[in-house]
C-alpha cells in the first residue's frame, strides 16, 4: 500500500511538473520573439485639444519616428457633417501620406473609435431616430471601405471601438447585433483580417470575441486615474495578461490577440487638459520610467504587436514643454 501510494505521488508529481514545463517554457519564450510596435493617430484630438498642426505632427511621426505600423480612424462626424454628403479628403491625406512610405495601416470604422467622445456622432444624428441612425452608419462604413479597399497597406479593417465598453463614453447602449451587421458587412467587401477590440483591464473579452472578428485588440493600462481615489496603479503582473490571451484563444474563435492600445501618455487629472498640465503632474501617470516599463511589461506578457497610444503627445510635450524625453524614447522602438 505505502509502495502504490509512494508511485502515485511521483507520477503525479512528474504530471505536474511537466504540465509547469511546457506551460512556462511557451510563456518565457515568448519573452524573446520579434515585437511590430506601431501608434494610433487621430487628426481632431491633435488639432482640438493639443492645438497643433495635425499635418505637422503626423509627417513629423512618419518621419521622425519613422514608424512603420499605424492606426487611423474614419470619424464619422468629420467626412458625414452633411447628412448623405461625404468628405474624405483628410482621411485621403493620412492614408496617401502613409502609402507613400509604405507604413501598414489599421483604419477603424464604425461610429464608436478611438478618443474621446468614443462615438463621433455627426450633429444631424440627434434630431434622426435611431432606426435611421444604424441605416445611416452601415451606409456610411461601405462607402468607407469601399474607398479606401483599394490601398495595399492595410494591414487589418478594425470595427468600432471597445464597443462593449459601455461605461466609458458618450454612446447609446451595446448593440450587439448592429456589431454583427458590421463586421459581417465589412468582411464581404475586403480579404484582410477584421480587428475588434475590448478593455484588457475592465472587461471578460466574452463577447466580443464572439462577435465575428478575428483578430482582438486589448488596451493595456498601467496607472490610470479616478476622480476619487485620484490615480490608481494596476497590480496585475504580465502573467495576468499571457494567461488572458492563451484562455481566450481555446474558448473562442479568436486565434491571435495583439494590444491595440497601449498606453503611454498620461492620464488627464481632474478633466486638465493635456496641454494645460504640468511635467509633475504628467509624471504621476507617465514619467519616462513608466514608459519603459510599459514597454517592458508589453514584451514580458507575450505580445508581438503592440500600438502606443500619445504619439501626439509625445509631441506637444517635445516642441511645446521643451521636453523631447518620450519622443527620443520612442524613437528607439523603429531604430533598433
Amino acid at each position: 500500500m505505502k509502495f502504490k501510494l509512494t508511485l502515485k505521488f511521483y507520477i503525479i508529481t512528474a504530471i505536474i511538473v511537466v504540465l509547469v514545463g511546457a506551460f512556462a517554457s511557451t510563456y518565457f519564450l515568448k519573452f524573446n520573439q520579434p515585437m511590430n510596435w506601431g501608434v494610433t493617430y487621430s487628426w481632431s484630438y491633435t488639432r482640438d485639444e493639443l492645438g497643433l498642426d495635425p499635418k505637422e505632427v503626423y509627417v513629423a511621426i512618419l518621419d521622425d519616428l519613422k514608424v512603420d505600423r499605424i492606426r487611423l480612424s474614419a470619424y464619422w462626424n468629420e467626412i458625414e457633417e452633411q447628412k448623405g454628403v461625404y468628405d474624405f479628403s483628410q482621411l485621403d491625406y493620412l492614408m496617401t501620406e502613409a502609402k507613400k512610405r509604405n507604413v501598414k495601416v489599421i483604419l477603424a470604422v464604425g461610429r464608436r473609435l478611438p478618443r474621446w467622445p468614443e462615438c463621433h456622432d455627426p450633429a444631424w444624428t440627434s434630431s434622426t431616430n435611431s432606426i435611421e441612425v444604424d441605416e445611416r452608419q452601415l451606409k456610411f462604413v461601405e462607402a468607407t471601405v469601399r474607398r479606401y479597399n483599394k490601398y495595399d497597406n492595410i494591414l487589418y479593417w478594425q470595427v468600432e471601438n471597445e464597443p462593449y465598453l459601455s461605461t466609458f463614453g458618450i454612446c447609446p447602449a451595446p448593440n450587439p447585433s448592429l456589431l454583427k451587421s458590421e463586421i459581417k458587412l465589412v468582411k464581404s467587401l475586403v480579404s484582410q483580417p477584421i480587428l475588434v477590440t475590448d478593455s484588457g483591464e475592465l472587461s471578460t473579452w466574452w463577447p466580443i470575441s464572439h462577435s465575428g472578428g478575428d483578430i482582438l485588440g486589448t488596451t493595456l493600462y498601467r496607472v490610470v486615474y479616478n476622480q476619487t481615489i485620484g490615480y490608481f496603479r494596476w497590480f496585475t503582473p504580465p502573467f495576468f495578461y499571457w494567461a488572458r490571451v492563451e484562455l481566450i484563444k481555446k474558448v473562442s474563435p479568436i486565434k491571435r490577440v495583439i494590444v491595440a492600445e497601449l498606453q503611454a501618455e498620461s492620464w488627464h487629472k481632474a478633466y486638465k487638459n493635456l496641454a494645460e498640465m504640468t511635467l509633475a503632474e504628467h509624471n504621476e501617470s507617465m514619467s519616462i520610467k513608466q514608459f519603459k516599463d510599459n514597454i517592458k511589461f508589453t514584451r514580458e506578457a507575450g505580445f508581438d504587436e503592440a500600438y502606443l497610444w500619445g504619439a501626439e503627445w509625445w509631441y506637444l510635450m517635445k516642441v511645446k514643454n521643451n521636453y523631447p524625453g518620450y519622443w527620443e524614447e520612442a524613437k528607439k522602438l523603429w531604430n533598433q
